[in-house]
């Protein structure tokens, strides 16, 4: 039951960035962002408006996931990982995706 309302509450968490969805899809189409299973977002382009979108999501996602650790007495970094995953498994093809050894993979 915890872990279901986590997962449920993490969702909502990740759909509350809509805000900058138009830029963060257009990244991810341009092969500029990928999904990582730490739960954050990483560059594959270094420039400066690149940078500024993966800060600014990465900050929003780190505030979401300590709210969600504090609220179901978990660690923070189990809740990154856990939304890494699902984060990677929802990655539509085409987009990128760190994997296990570090290396970018296109779906």
């Amino acid at each position: 039951m915890k872990k279901s309302l986590l997962m449920a509450a993490l969702s909502l968490g990740l759909l509350s960035q809509t805000v900058q969805a138009l830029t963060l899809d257009e990244a991810r189409a341009q092969g500029r962002v990928g999904e990582t299973l730490s739960g954050y977002l990483a560059t594959r382009v270094e420039d400066k408006e690149t940078l500024a979108l993966v800060k600014q999501i990465n900050e929003a996602r780190s505030e979401s996931y300590q709210q969600l650790a504090d609220s179901n007495n978990l660690p923070v970094d189990e809740v990154a990982k856990m939304a890494g995953q699902k984060l990677v498994m929802r990655a539509a093809p085409g987009e990128y995706v760190k994997g296990l050894n570090g290396k970018w993979l296109k779906k």
